[in-house]
């Protein structure tokens, strides 16, 4: 499918909506935290933050490097550029048993094909049933073990009616089931999602574990949000909007991309 980027305009700069969600998404990670990082648009988001206001996020991915510092985006797990700038490389069983299972992750960052309104992620089939679906994606990778165990997790996905369904059609990686308690009465360890950053703003989950849009991206309307997404979207009473771009965040986003 080919995504159509909207392109915005302010006083300083020019940035296209991508830009702008991966600019929130990085603003997200703190400095000094541990985080596992997902290949594509966390990766991206995960290196602008680190190279911007947060030099000491210690970035961990699932083939077993430990913070890693790349100059450019990784293509994949395996890229050598992530065991070339890491403090260590260790095995995955190692990663999984000893920093992730134990909670020793702080946020887990994940991409999504589907996402429904209480945060379960489906990376696995779509449409028809398991053995016969309309669509195999990639499948699970290390995404289960990392929804169910990191202190939280931070979601960032492009928004519309295909990614943003009542019920995904198959549950990868749990979020907060069908609502608050699930996760505690399953013994999964981390808080699951808790911030999900889309191409039109920001969404948070509310007491029950349903998500709720609680800022706008400049420019986006609440039209705009409400066609993107396939369930009756609640939004905050305080509904904030998002920072745009500074130039100093742009300038080192297209850095990294130009350099991959």
């Amino acid at each position: 499918m080919t995504t159509i980027e909207t392109r915005t305009s302010t006083t300083e700069s020019e940035y296209t909506s991508d830009e702008m969600m991966t600019v929130a998404a990085a603003r997200a990670l703190r400095d000094g935290k541990k985080c596992f990082v997902g290949i594509g648009l966390p990766s991206t988001a995960a290196n602008l933050a680190r190279t911007t206001h947060a030099p000491g996020l210690v970035l961990i991915y699932e083939s077993g490097t430990l913070g890693s510092k790349p100059d450019r985006l990784p293509a994949s797990i395996g890229d050598g550029i992530l065991a070339e700038t890491a403090d260590a490389v260790i095995s995955v069983p190692e990663v999984f048993n000893y920093w992730l299972q134990p909670g020793r992750i702080d946020v887990g960052f994940l991409g999504a094909a589907q996402l429904d309104k209480y945060g379960n992620i489906n990376t696995t089939v779509i449409g028809g049933d398991y053995a016969d679906p309309k669509v195999r994606l990639p499948g699970a990778g290390g995404a289960p073990e990392i929804a169910a165990s990191c202190g939280e997790v931070f979601v960032v996905v492009r928004q519309s009616q295909r990614s943003f369904v009542e019920q995904v059609d198959f549950v990868t990686s749990f979020g907060h089931g069908r609502g608050t308690g699930e996760r505690a009465a399953l013994g999964l360890r981390g808080a699951g999602p808790t911030l999900v950053i889309t191409d039109l703003g920001v969404m948070r989950p509310d007491e029950t574990g349903e998500l709720v849009l609680v800022a706008l991206h400049p420019g986006v309307t609440v039209e705009q949000v409400r066609a993107a997404t396939g369930w009756t979207l609640r939004f905050a009473s305080d509904l904030a909007v998002t920072e745009p771009p500074t130039a100093a965040e742009l300038a080192t986003l297209r850095a990294l991309k130009a350099a991959s």
